[in-house]
């Protein structure tokens, strides 16, 4: 029963908070504070549990009004993948593209607070968002593989091409730009630029204005999944299958 749920929630668990899942009206607010927000397979899976529960509140009162908003803390809002689990635990990068993909086609409006630094896995995590707000005073959000350097993998740059212009796609991938607040304005990255103590409520302002499409149950999701069905094509591709054999 979704009246189980006592919010603010602590996920993984109370011992393990890596991040907080908390109700504010029609809003869920996930907040992440673990560790420069950089992705291990447990919190991909505690992203993924988040996720669950707010899908279950909405299939359990649809229709009704309901956005999710994502924030991160200080000056970081993702520093992306953890590379001890890229290059330790092959099952991690499974459970990271399976993320992406769930957040990609979530049933509600979603809507990314950058409070900080959105780097590569944590670019994407941004991206997956239907919408981006981000603060004006500091930060940049960017794709740093061609600098690590590092491959991305097919459904990890289909996130980016499907959400940028040819040639934003091409400066952020192959010349690992890092785009200002401005910058990523102007090219349509971001939705809204803020400074740091608007970003919040000026994401909040967002979610509410798209909550009401939410009205439209499960349609919402059927819309992104056609929209993205390319995108979710290549999130789906087991990670072992891309890998380089050695």
């Amino acid at each position: 029963m979704t009246d189980d749920y006592k919010f603010p929630l602590a996920l993984p668990s109370a011992e393990k908070h890596h991040m907080t899942l908390d109700r504010d009206g029609p809003l869920f607010i996930l907040r992440l504070h673990y560790k420069d927000n950089r992705f291990t397979t447990e919190f991909c899976q505690a992203i993924l549990t988040a996720l669950q529960i707010v899908e279950n509140i909405f299939l359990d009162a649809t229709p009704v009004d309901m956005a999710l908003v994502t924030i991160g803390e200080g000056k970081i809002y993702s520093n992306g993948l953890d590379l001890s689990q890229v290059l330790g635990y092959p099952p991690f990068m499974d459970v990271y593209l399976q993320m992406l993909k769930r957040l990609l086609t979530f049933c509600i409006p979603t809507v990314a607070a950058l409070n900080g630094h959105a780097f590569a896995g944590g670019c994407l995590l941004a991206m997956v968002h239907d919408y981006r707000v981000m603060r004006s005073d500091r930060g940049f959000i960017c794709m740093n593989e061609v600098d690590l350097p590092a491959s991305l993998p097919p459904g990890m740059c289909a996130v980016i091409r499907e959400k940028l212009t040819p040639t934003t796609f091409r400066n952020m991938v192959l010349q690992g730009h890092r785009f200002s607040s401005q910058e990523a304005l102007d090219q349509n990255i971001v939705d809204i630029i803020c400074p740091e103590k608007e970003v919040f409520s000026k994401a909040k302002e967002l979610a509410l204005k798209w909550a009401p499409k939410a009205q439209s149950g499960l349609v919402y999701k059927q819309l992104k999944d056609e929209m993205y069905s390319n995108v979710v094509k290549g999130l789906s591709v087991p990670y072992h299958r891309l890998a380089p054999k050695m």
